[in-house]
């Protein structure tokens, strides 16, 4: 009973073994390392066993894959940012691990709040990545991106983001996640449409 399941075991793992060298005597000639190759070697078709030599090969996230969330801005016909977030803090509220702070501007003469955050905060440490600002933010001012490397020595200066770290275009946005970018967009023209319509 136990020698064979020991046998059984070792078959697999020789299984896996030649398998790895028949198929990279498939691809002999070519590299592994394009984004064919890895397509090919992460799909259910692959046999073997693969290795991405990491940092210099990279395996492509998928579109869904999120991280740390940012700020999407829009650029106007004079070349000016125009953020879309209007510091109405549904985000920071929705987090669960309270780890985004915004500073509201404040029109100086009446002191009533302007839609526009002076600052905007989040700390990447405590941030689980759980996209809830995302999916809550009304005007789609804040998504979630795919950079994933963001490993430093000093958490204080590195590891706080502020508005300018997070600030990112929308041609960005549109690069890492286009079906949702179209799907946004495809909202706000009905959006508009809907308010010039009343």
């Amino acid at each position: 009973m136990y020698g064979l399941g020991i046998l059984k075991g070792m078959w697999v793992t020789l299984t896996h073994f030649v398998d790895t060298f028949v198929d990279d005597l498939r691809w002999l000639g070519r590299r592994y390392y394009t984004p064919e190759g890895i397509a090919h070697r992460s799909s259910k078709d692959s046999r073997g066993i693969f290795t991405v030599q990491y940092p210099e090969e990279k395996l492509p996230v998928p579109e869904e894959f999120r991280y740390i969330p940012f700020l999407i801005y829009d650029i106007d016909e004079n070349g000016e940012h125009q953020d879309r977030c209007t510091s109405c803090g549904i985000c920071a509220k929705v987090c669960p691990p309270q780890c985004i702070w915004i500073v509201r501007t404040e029109d100086p003469e009446t002191k009533r709040p302007v839609p526009e955050p002076v600052e905007f905060f989040i700390d990447i440490d405590i941030c689980m990545n759980c996209g809830y600002c995302s999916e809550y933010c009304p005007f789609q001012a804040i998504r979630m991106d795919h950079d994933y490397e963001l490993s430093s020595f000093d958490r204080h200066a590195e590891h706080i983001f502020n508005k300018e770290r997070l600030s990112k275009p929308a041609a960005y946005y549109n690069e890492i996640r286009p079906v949702n970018f179209a799907i946004d967009e495809a909202e706000r023209a009905e959006k508009a449409a809907k308010k010039a319509g009343n």
